[in-house]
This record gives structure tokens, C-alpha cells and sequence, in this order.
């Protein structure tokens, strides 16, 4: 069978279709809804030889995951680094979908990994929890600033049992108390859907051997070592910690031209869960008294503690490439 190459330009609701043949003229074009039976109707016009290249966005997976085993190549392309749109005026759907298809034709598209299943239900897990600790902490400071705002003195400890108890007596006017019942029952349900949560983060933290390893670490623990091993996946692909370093983005931006070199600010591309949780990690870098730590306490004086924090998260990069287990 002839090899085909199809680019698929995907949204929420459809997604446009562009075949080309191996010499860059046009096979078929088509329009799907974003659907069991869509998708159903892409598969039986592909077969063994046709080879597809879809952008990366937020239903990308599940696309894919309905595609693989009826085509024969999938590559979910890096927008960032993939040059689709030179040498067009317009840009429509159509288009987009063409350009695709024939930067795949050319093999000039710039892939992205493709985690299996387990790995992408692991990073839910891990993000569902940063995203309740970070309502339970913002709860927190609204409640604080509701006492505040009503001239309230509280304890210094107010989310201990000491604490709690010492809101359970409180009594505040109008809808100021209102408000402060809404805010602790919403603190409640979200400490309650927290606790499971964290029973199985520590499940995978001790039963994961990636993740044991990791969690070996000094500054890591339960939390950021599953959502390191979450994110990253596979150790496999980076050659060694600084391919790591610029996946988190934590390296910082480089020009050079001619004789000239300009260093900028972190590129910040890739995943930010796993940049958040090794800046997260570096904090507890400073309390090491190996060759490590004494480094980063002497950068810590000289660059100040937010550039050093960064740089300490880069460093542990090759740390975490070092220790991860080898299949």
C-alpha cells in the first residue's frame, strides 16, 4: 500500500483532515466532528501506510489513544519547533492541516512524547493534589484576611486544634460571619478530599521504585517524587540532567551571533508541574552539608536566594538523572 501522509488540524468540537501522497499531491481532504463516530470514519479511510501528525493541545491524547493500532505512525508535533506556517498568506483549518501533513511528508516535524496511560492517570494524581493544596492554602489566607479586615486578633496557629477550636467560638457580624462559616465548611471539604489523595501518592511513593528512588533524595519526599516521576515518564529519552533541566525549562535563553552571546531569563518551556516541583525541592537544598549544599548556601549569598533557587533546581536535574533507575 502506498504511503499517505495526513495532517490533522484537531479542535474541541471537529477537526480537519489532509492527505497527501508521498509526492506532496493531494489525496483527500475531509472535515470530522470531534466524535466516537468522527473518529470512527478517519480510521476507515487510513490504513497501514498512513502516517499521521497531529499539534498538541489539551485532547490530544484521548484523540490519539482512539488512533493507535489503526495507522500506521502517529506523531503528536511540537508546535514550538515545528516551522508549518512559512510561505502561506492565509490560515484556515484546511491549511493548517496541509502544512502539517507535509512537514510530515518531508520529516520535518518535531515530536513530543507520548506517555502511555498509567504515566498520564499518575500526573492527574499528582496535579489533582497541587491543585487542592492550593485551594486549602488560598482558604487559609482568605480567612486571615477576613479576620483582619474585621480587626480580629487571631491565635498564631489558627488551623491547629487549638486554633480551630478558637474559630468554633468566634462570632463575627453581618455576613462577615456568614462568610467565615462558607470559607471553613469549603476548607473542610477540601482537607476531606485531600486525605485520600495523599493515602495514594504514598502508596506510589513506597510501591513505584523510580519513585523510592526519588524519594531517597534529600528535600524530596512523597509529593515531589511522584510528581517527578510522573512528568518526566522515561528517563530515556534525555542524554543526560541538563536535556532534563531544559525540559522543566530552567535554562535560561541564549543568542549568539557573531562574536556576541546574550543570556536571558529561563525559557520556562516544557512541563511547568515538574519546573514548580524542583523549585519547590531546591528550598531544602540549602540544609545539606555535602559539596552540594555548600555550594548552594555560597551562590545563595552572592546571587541573592531567588536566582540561586533556580540554579540549585537546574543542578538537581543531573542529580535526578543520576538516580533514576535503568529499566
Amino acid at each position: 500500500m502506498e504511503r499517505e501522509y495526513i495532517g490533522i488540524d484537531l479542535h474541541k468540537a471537529f477537526f480537519q483532515a489532509y492527505a497527501m501522497t508521498s509526492s506532496a499531491e493531494r489525496r483527500w481532504a475531509q472535515r470530522y466532528p470531534t466524535s466516537d463516530a468522527g473518529i470512527a470514519a478517519l480510521v476507515a479511510r487510513c490504513g497501514p501506510g498512513s502516517q499521521v501528525a497531529v499539534e498538541a493541545s489539551s485532547p490530544t491524547w484521548a484523540f490519539v489513544d482512539r488512533l493507535v493500532g489503526h495507522v500506521g505512525a502517529i506523531r503528536v508535533v511540537d508546535t514550538r519547533k515545528t516551522r508549518i506556517k512559512a510561505g502561506y498568506a492565509a490560515k484556515t483549518d484546511r491549511l493548517d492541516a496541509q502544512r502539517l501533513a507535509d512537514a510530515l511528508r518531508r520529516d520535518s516535524v518535531v515530536g513530543i512524547y507520548y506517555p502511555p496511560p498509567a504515566i498520564r492517570d499518575l500526573r492527574e494524581l499528582g496535579r489533582y493534589r497541587c491543585h487542592l493544596a492550593r485551594l486549602q492554602a488560598s482558604l487559609k489566607q482568605r480567612i486571615h484576611a477576613l479576620l483582619l479586615r474585621q480587626g480580629v486578633a487571631a491565635p498564631r496557629a489558627l488551623f491547629t486544634q487549638r486554633g480551630t477550636s478558637w474559630l468554633d467560638t468566634l462570632v463575627l457580624p453581618g455576613w462577615a460571619g456568614d462568610e467565615l462559616r462558607g470559607l471553613r465548611q469549603v476548607l473542610a471539604d477540601v482537607r476531606r478530599q485531600l486525605a485520600p489523595v495523599m493515602i495514594a501518592i504514598r502508596a506510589v511513593a513506597a510501591s513505584d521504585p523510580i519513585a523510592r528512588a526519588l524519594d531517597q533524595r534529600p528535600g524530596f519526599g512523597p509529593v515531589f517524587s511522584v510528581t517527578v516521576r510522573a512528568e518526566v515518564g522515561t528517563i530515556v529519552r534525555f542524554p543526560d540532567g541538563p536535556h532534563l533541566a531544559s525540559y522543566a525549562g530552567l535554562v535560561p535563553r541564549v543568542e549568539r551571533s557573531g562574536g556576541r552571546q546574550w543570556s536571558g531569563r529561563i525559557t520556562k518551556a516544557g512541563s511547568p508541574w515538574l519546573r514548580w516541583t524542583l523549585i519547590e525541592a531546591a528550598l531544602h537544598q540549602f540544609r545539606r552539608q555535602d559539596d552540594f549544599g555548600r555550594w548552594a548556601r555560597r551562590l545563595a549569598l552572592r546571587a541573592g536566594i531567588l536566582k540561586t533557587r533556580v540554579a540549585v533546581a537546574r543542578a538537581l536535574c543531573t542529580e535526578v538523572f543520576a538516580v533514576w533507575p535503568r529499566e
